[in-house]
């Protein structure tokens, strides 16, 4: 058996299991932890956190016009023994649809994207491979009300592999619903936005970032792929049961806790996006997300009641983590509160 194979293979058990603990232990378990005393500070949280099984942690929390603070637990890499540390680069997932969803917005605006026409209009070459292309829009895709399968439920989709065809997956495919009747997540919505995207700018999206996100907010640690990064900086990133490291595995954005969170409040006060974007924006999508690949799992949000933006980096999953970092999250948003 090959390598990735014997990989995979050993995620999928850890997954099965890992729903068989959520439903049968977690609940109880992570009840009790929710409900032990909060400690007086995020740092003490923090602490406590890495001795209930995740490996590292990085929390970044900015209120008002406040300097931010971070702090971090646990191991940058577990190997090699090295701390966690603030200024590590993270993989983000999904949180880059908001960053893409950032860039719909502007290019609607700029009248360089119609919300309202067609993924036929756009990718006629998808459209016998897409039920209802014709009648799919864009505004649609942004919302997650497309009906267009999840690459990601797809058999065939590995997530130890950064290499499939995922488009693929989801071609051919019936419909999970018709267009704008329904909602459901869906990552292929987003990789057709960034194609589209690509097709209509004449260059790689990612550039339309870089030139109307990234670097108007000076946000100089935020990338598109572990290759564009000095490996040393992105953390490790661990799954349960599974001893290696997988950092190596291409997933998408990287970014440190920072630069995150100054995009997050950069998109909620007003500082990212001018009147007209703004109001396209508020019509698409949420101002805040999660994110999950291999080995990574992460929270990016605005609390409006403290004026507080909380970025928490964990580089554990499996078996009931992401149980235990909303659990985490929502006690460091409680130390806040009371701070305030």
């Amino acid at each position: 058996m090959h390598k990735w194979q014997k990989i995979t293979l050993k995620i999928v058990l850890a997954i099965s299991l890992t729903t068989t603990s959520i439903y049968f232990f977690a609940p109880w378990e992570y009840a009790l932890y929710y409900m032990k005393p909060l400690p007086v500070t995020v740092e003490a949280e923090v602490q406590q956190a890495t001795k209930n099984g995740l490996d590292g942690i990085i929390i970044y929390s900015q209120r008002a016009s406040e300097p931010a603070h971070i702090y971090t637990s646990g191991w940058h890499n577990r190997a090699e023994q090295i701390p966690a540390y603030g200024s590590a680069l993270f993989k983000i997932a999904s949180i880059a649809k908001l960053y893409e969803a950032v860039a719909v917005a502007k290019l609607a605006a700029a009248d360089q994207l119609d919300l309202d026409k067609t993924l036929a209009d756009y990718l006629p070459d998808l459209a016998q491979r897409i039920e209802y292309a014709d009648q799919i829009t864009i505004r649609m895709m942004v919302m997650h009300r497309s009906g267009i399968p999840n690459f990601t439920d797809q058999d065939g989709f590995d997530w130890a592999s950064s290499s499939l065809d995922t488009l693929a997956l989801a071609l051919d495919k019936p419909a999970d619903f018709q267009p704008g009747t329904d909602y459901a997540y869906s990552n292929t919505n987003y990789l057709l936005l960034q194609i589209l995207m690509s097709k209509t700018l004449g260059y790689d999206y990612t550039q339309y970032i870089e030139n109307h996100i990234l670097t108007p907010l000076k946000l100089h640690d935020t990338y598109f792929s572990i290759h564009e990064v000095d490996n040393t900086r992105l953390m490790s990133g661990y799954y349960v049961g599974y001893e290696d490291d997988l950092k190596h595995l291409d997933q998408g954005y990287v970014a440190s806790a920072e630069n995150v969170g100054r995009f997050i409040r950069a998109l909620n006060d007003g500082t990212l996006l001018n009147k007209q974007e703004q109001a396209i924006y508020s019509s698409l999508y949420e101002y805040g997300h999660t994110g999950w690949v291999l080995g990574y799992s992460s929270i990016a949000k605005y609390h409006s009641d403290i004026d507080t933006v909380v970025v928490q980096f964990t580089n554990t999953t499996g078996d009931d983590r992401v149980m235990l970092t909303n659990i985490i999250y929502n006690r460091v948003l409680n130390i806040l509160r009371n701070q305030s």
